[in-house]
């Protein structure tokens, strides 16, 4: 399909999102979010196991696209941009944000919602929101789980960027690297074999735990009763034991 606001390719389960609207660095419309929105759902039902989302070479994404909020007078409903990051955190995939250049503001929540973070050294991560008499209430829930409050609080309130060895430190990244793209390509060497149905289950039951093990006994004492009771699963442990091959192994 064509898209005015995004370039996509597939190959071998793995799903490329390029954001593309350059003359304005990349900003989140209304058209955007429809796009990213009907990619994933596709991505949803069939085979992809890996998403990539990817801006340009010098701005990821700037945020919302202050330029039509000036026009209308309105920033629109924020439901459809919220609920596209939902996915992006709970869908049956794992997503991976692959970031050259500037990030801000609503960027930042594409970067939070992802599973996997890899940045370049140049890039940059900011929240502007509150020099405008603003704050980013869709972004902190997605910020708050990824980095703490704390520190979720401090940016927002620094209104300033900081660079991808701090965005490292503080959890908004997992890795920094001098070539995004090699990084990209030794984390897919592993990740493009997960399958689909464990990467939701695992995502689900991750996204219900509360991180105290008291509390979170039962729910993981019948994840691990199920995950054991799967035939499939029984099926692929004897063959490794038999032949020494992984799962996706002929």
């Amino acid at each position: 399909m064509s898209h005015e606001t995004i370039t996509v390719t597939t190959a071998e389960a793995v799903c490329r999102i390029r954001l593309n609207r350059p003359a304005a660095d990349n900003a989140i419309n209304a058209q955007m979010i429809t796009e990213i929105g009907e990619v994933l759902a596709r991505c949803t039902s069939d085979a992809v196991s890996v998403i990539v989302l990817e801006g340009g070479a010098e701005v990821f994404c700037a945020g919302g696209d202050f330029q039509a909020v000036s026009s209308s007078g309105s920033a629109g409903d924020p439901a459809p941009l919220y609920d596209l990051w939902l996915t992006l955190a709970q869908g049956p995939f794992v997503t991976i944000a692959l970031v050259h250049g500037r990030v801000n503001a609503g960027g930042v929540g594409f970067v939070a919602a992802c599973d996997i973070a890899i940045a370049g050294r140049s890039a940059s991560f900011g929240l502007s929101e509150l020099l405008f008499g603003l704050y980013p209430a869709c972004v902190l829930p997605f910020l708050v789980q990824r980095i703490g409050r704390q520190r979720a609080h401090y940016l927002t309130l620094m209104t300033r960027p900081i660079g991808a060895a701090a965005a490292h430190a503080a959890g908004l990244v997992d890795i920094v690297a001098d070539d995004p793209e090699t990084a990209l390509r030794q984390h897919l060497t592993r990740l493009r074999h997960l399958r689909k149905p464990a990467i939701a289950q695992y995502k689900a039951y991750l996204g219900g735990i509360t991180g105290d093990p008291v509390a979170d006994r039962a729910r993981a004492l019948d994840a691990n009763r199920a995950i054991f009771a799967d035939a499939d699963v029984i099926a692929d442990i004897r063959r490794y034991v038999t032949e020494l091959k992984l799962p996706w192994e002929t």
